[in-house]
């Protein structure tokens, strides 16, 4: 089975009880949220591909430890946290659909960078 995990160390954050479990939910959410939005859609693509990698880790990784190692972004209630923020994120931007054109015509030099100076 492994180490028990007591603490993350971290002030306020306990530790997860079930941290394969939540990962592996949360990730199928994003996925499926993901689904929803056209393939073209750079956020979906970029995403997508962040998300499989992961949720494959997680399939694949029993101890929480090599888990954390693989993912490399912190420990698994880190993880929990980024993927529960990464899906409040997916569904605010089916709201917003980034990737339907623009309703009116942006002012000039709006996306110029640097900005120039007039």
């Amino acid at each position: 089975m492994g180490v028990l995990k007591k603490t993350t160390g971290l002030m306020g954050l306990a530790v997860a009880t079930n941290p394969h479990h939540t990962l592996g939910a949360l990730y199928g959410k994003i996925l499926r949220t993901l689904q929803r939005m056209p393939e073209s859609s750079a956020y979906r693509k970029y995403t997508e591909q962040i998300v499989r990698e992961r949720a494959a880790v997680v399939q694949q990784t029993k101890d929480v430890y090599e888990l954390e190692n693989k993912i490399n972004c912190g420990q698994a209630e880190e993880l929990i946290i980024q993927a529960e923020n990464e899906l409040n994120l997916a569904r605010k931007m089916l709201n917003w659909k980034p990737w339907e054109p623009l309703i009116a015509k942006p002012p000039k030099g709006q996306w110029d960078w640097p900005p120039s100076k007039a």
